[in-house]
């Protein structure tokens, strides 16, 4: 329950932070053609961008919070993971256009209306520092994705803040591209970063956070428990995690009442010391002969 409503969470927080963002870029719009900056009507339309793969985000976070069906056993968790990898795409490129357009601003950089890009650097900080916040405190794939896109238009809103300032006692428009490139190259970083991560969910790999070394050893401190073998381990979304495990028990024949009371210890030992929610457990006997013996 505590995930679900985790997932409902998120979906929210992505709501939030997608009509902000809208309602900034037509503020952005009609601040870029006010002040005459290129630099701002540039980030207008990389906004634009970023308000369109957060309406997709939005809509991806909600699908995830689709329940089992035919068509997909375990349910629509990992189209969360679909919205996450169709931002770090865009991401990467918003953060190539950035680059693209920075460069040539080394070499001949342009006047703008430095105290209109001032307070309109204000309150871009202000409104992205906003949804930021409220993104921070989610978990999901999803969130920390999105989370980037407005880290980004934050720390670009302050490079435009700081230049916007200089340029109001110094003649140095040059600093506008130099800090657009710096935080271009940090955003990219921390995107190929997530998109790793997120590449380890769908190839199923084991969490971080878990060691099936540790898995085995939990439950083979039940004493009724001789060996415990196939043991697998992966997350549907990066929050909510799934095993399968072998359990061959000592005793060569148990009463039933005997069996469902081991496997309810082994579900809330693993829910409780590994956070998995969805536990598929197989009861052996001492003596039975598993073609599986040989899995990890």
């Amino acid at each position: 329950m505590a995930h679900n409503h985790s997932h409902h969470h998120s979906t929210g927080n992505i709501k939030v932070a997608f009509f902000l963002n809208l309602f900034f870029t037509i503020i952005e719009l009609i601040g870029g053609l006010y002040t005459n900056s290129l630099a701002i009507m540039s980030d207008a339309l990389h906004d634009l961008g970023d308000s369109l793969s957060l309406g997709l985000s939005w809509y991806f976070q909600k699908l995830s919070n689709k329940g089992a069906t035919k068509n997909y056993s375990y349910g629509y968790r990992r189209f969360s993971l679909l919205g996450a990898i169709i931002n770090s795409i865009i991401l990467v490129v918003g953060s190539i256009f950035i680059i693209k357009e920075a460069i040539p601003g080394l070499l001949n950089p342009h006047q703008a209306d430095a105290k209109g890009m001032m307070w309109l650097a204000i309150l871009g900080v202000l409104v992205n520092g906003a949804a930021v916040f409220k993104l921070k405190q989610g978990t999901s794939m999803n969130e920390r994705v999105v989370s980037l896109h407005l880290m980004e238009d934050v720390l670009g809103w302050l490079a435009v803040l700081i230049a916007s300032i200089v340029m109001q006692f110094w003649n140095v428009p040059i600093l506008d591209p130099i800090l657009s490139l710096l935080i271009a190259a940090f955003i990219l970083f921390n995107v190929f970063k997530n998109i790793r991560e997120t590449l380890r969910i769908i190839l199923q790999g084991i969490p971080k956070e878990i060691s099936v070394d540790a898995i085995r050893k939990e439950m083979k401190s039940l004493p009724e428990i001789e060996e415990i073998h196939d043991c697998h381990v992966w997350s549907l979304d990066g929050e909510y995690n799934l095993a399968t495990v072998h359990v061959s028990l000592k005793k060569s024949s148990v009463l039933i009442n005997d069996i469902v009371e081991i496997k309810q210890q082994l579900r809330k030992l693993l829910h409780d010391h590994f956070d998995i929610e969805h536990v598929t457990l197989e009861i052996e006997s001492c003596n039975e002969d598993c073609e599986y013996k040989d899995g990890c």
